[in-house]
């Protein structure tokens, strides 16, 4: 899962791309053997926070032989309008993303290897991701340890211009390392548990173009002035996740989890969720979940400052601000060739749904609110809802 807190480094538009992510459930993967050839045909759409985000995704995995696969994905999402940080700003964001990216897994025995490149490119922010991974069996395959690193070289810039005639001004690069552990026990017939471990470094160009913080200034009408925000050019976090998933007698599942979240900026996070899920028939699986997360502030973090660079880092982007979100979700998938189809094994269509509300707790709405009616630093507390819709087509064979 990635978290809210992850980065504040992207681009506006990118920081909301994260939110997708969080909708998306942590399996319990088994290594020593490679998954069915498939191809997928994805769209999605979020909307909220003065966002607006269509997606639409192709995925093709194919197995050489039993021990050899290879899988390609590309990914496109168009980002129109801009978060209320953002437009506090005076930025609108209108982009397209496109995402390119190649894996290929060898089995061993019963070791998976896995490595992948990832290429996101858009017109002021240009993404590679590298990564290396293998799984290991053990114990009668009645334990997996995984492990995984990966590293990112981001190239960040400004739009300038305009949606129709940009002009990007190059600002810096940041690169960014991540190491992942991750350990899976069956227990019995019908518990499996995980405990997962990330920490990721980052170096370089961290702060976010679009957004500004606010100082008090007596002189402005408004009672305060916009400024660039100054990030450390450094972060590490750290992340730990537990979870459980049990099987009902009755073919349903239950899943609990929770996810501690620090870095070295101050920031504490804590995620709690649950999903259930039944299936109906062999044509059916019906799911429901709910998420709750909250974190605490960066420690440089300020909603508003006292006076212009009254400290060595300053940031208001909402993202290192306290906040707490909920989400429930359901999604609901139709096995449209249960039986099988002359190369195709199985078909599955499915919908995903998630609602979920944000609520900060020291970032105030100043696109909406202000003078005279409120002084700064007075202004109501900013919270939106957000809704994510997923389609996807799934072919097997």
């Amino acid at each position: 899962m990635t978290d809210m807190t992850r980065r504040s480094s992207y681009s506006a538009k990118r920081a909301v791309l994260v939110v997708l992510a969080i909708v998306l459930l942590v399996g319990v993967g088994r290594a020593g053997v490679l998954p069915d050839d498939r191809a997928d045909i994805f769209w999605s759409q979020y909307k909220g926070g003065g966002m607006d985000i269509k997606g639409e995704s192709v995925l093709v995995r194919k197995k050489f032989t039993e021990n050899f696969a290879v899988e390609a994905n590309y990914f496109v999402d168009s980002v129109s309008g801009a978060s209320v940080d953002v437009l506090s700003n005076a930025s609108v964001i209108k982009d397209t993303r496109k995402q390119k990216s190649g894996t290929v897994e060898y089995v061993h025995d019963k070791t998976t290897y896995s490595a992948s490149f990832i290429n996101s490119t858009e017109r002021d922010y240009i993404s590679n991701t590298a990564h290396f991974g293998l799984s290991q069996d053990m114990f009668g395959d009645l334990t997996t340890l995984s492990l995984g690193f990966s590293r990112t070289r981001d190239k960040v810039g400004e739009n300038n211009g305009t949606a129709s005639k940009p002009n990007i001004s190059w600002l810096g690069y940041s690169d960014t390392r991540n190491y992942t552990a991750g350990l899976s026990q069956i227990f019995t017939k019908n518990i499996i548990g995980g405990l997962n471990l990330e920490v990721i470094t980052d170096s370089g160009y961290l702060a976010n173009p679009y957004r500004a913080i606010r100082y008090i200034d007596a002189s402005n009408p408004k009672g305060y002035s916009l400024a660039s925000q100054v990030y450390p050019n450094t972060r590490t976090s750290t992340a730990i996740q537990t979870q459980a998933k049990y099987y009902l007698p009755y073919r349903a599942a239950v899943t609990g989890s929770y996810r501690f979240f620090r870095d070295t900026w101050g920031i504490r996070g804590n995620t709690f969720e649950f999903d259930y899920t039944q299936p109906i028939g062999n044509v059916w699986i019906i799911e429901g979940r709910v998420r709750y997360y909250k974190q605490k502030q960066a420690n440089f973090y300020s909603d508003l400052y006292p006076f212009n660079n009254s400290q060595n880092f300053t940031g208001r982007d909402q993202n290192l601000a306290a906040s707490k979100n909920t989400t429930i979700g359901a999604k609901v998938t139709y096995a449209i060739l249960p039986e099988g189809w002359k190369i195709f094994k199985r078909g599955t269509i499915t919908f995903d749904v998630s609602r979920m509300h944000f609520n900060y707790l020291d970032f105030r709405d100043i696109k909406d609110f202000g003078v005279p009616q409120y002084l700064p630093g007075a202004e109501p507390l900013y919270q939106f809802n957000a809704t994510i819709y997923q389609a996807y087509i799934s072919m097997f064979f």
